[in-house]
């Protein structure tokens, strides 16, 4: 009987692992998943203030550490490292994921406006271009507001996870004048249940959207 796929999860940060192997466990329970935790990554970035060539190479190493491991596909999981994530999909030969990509797929299908809520500063200028090119590629027009949700990561890395769950819910219920709600970080997703009791909005959070898409590719 032919194995299900493997495939690593690259963290650079551990916050993102539980929200990722839950919607593993929910939606594709049968998929073979590896973490990789790498959370120096985040401290270079932080550090540099940019991604240097020492940086990207250190991506694209990871890739082929996980090649070697008989990895059928890679997804990283933080959403800061856009540029870093493509260079290493160049150079392996097995699909890459970067983290927000299957849904941003998902919000530029239509046009329409999107509330882009993440935790993390330094993420949102990347993935707002993202969003921007994918929209162009598809043809749609995707009306933009990203927002930060102040202290809530700070409060996720405090081990305050009912706070942070509930900064981001309130920030949820603020949201109006959008089509959709778009929770952009993988450790925001543990908040879709109490932010979707303030919102009749959709919610979209990149763990579910990712393994759905790599479900469709391998599955």
């Amino acid at each position: 009987m032919k194995k299900p796929p493997k495939i690593y999860l690259i963290h650079a940060a551990d916050v993102a692992m539980p929200p990722i192997t839950a919607s593993f466990r929910a939606n594709w329970p049968e998929a073979r998943i590896v973490n990789l935790l790498e959370d120096g990554l985040m401290t270079g970035l932080a550090e540099d203030g940019r991604l240097t060539d020492a940086m990207i190479d250190r991506f694209v190493h990871i890739g082929q550490y996980c090649v070697k491991a008989s990895a059928n596909a890679i997804l990283f999981t933080c959403s800061a490292f856009g540029v870093a994530i493509e260079e290493c999909r160049r150079q392996v030969s097995i699909p890459v994921l970067k983290p927000n990509e299957a849904m941003y797929e998902e919000l530029v299908a239509r046009d329409g406006t999107v509330s882009l809520l993440a935790t993390f500063a330094p993420s949102l200028p990347s993935m707002v271009a993202e969003i921007e090119s994918c929209a162009q590629a598809k043809g749609t027009k995707v009306n933009l507001k990203p927002q930060l949700v102040e202290g809530a990561l700070d409060a996720l890395l405090a081990h305050r996870p009912d706070e942070h769950n509930e900064l981001i819910a309130a920030s949820v219920g603020k949201q109006n004048g959008c089509d959709v709600i778009a929770l952009a970080q993988f450790s925001m997703a543990p908040a879709k249940a109490l932010a979707a009791k303030l919102t009749s909005k959709p919610i979209l959070t990149t763990p579910d959207s990712a393994v759905a898409k790599l479900r469709a590719l391998l599955g």
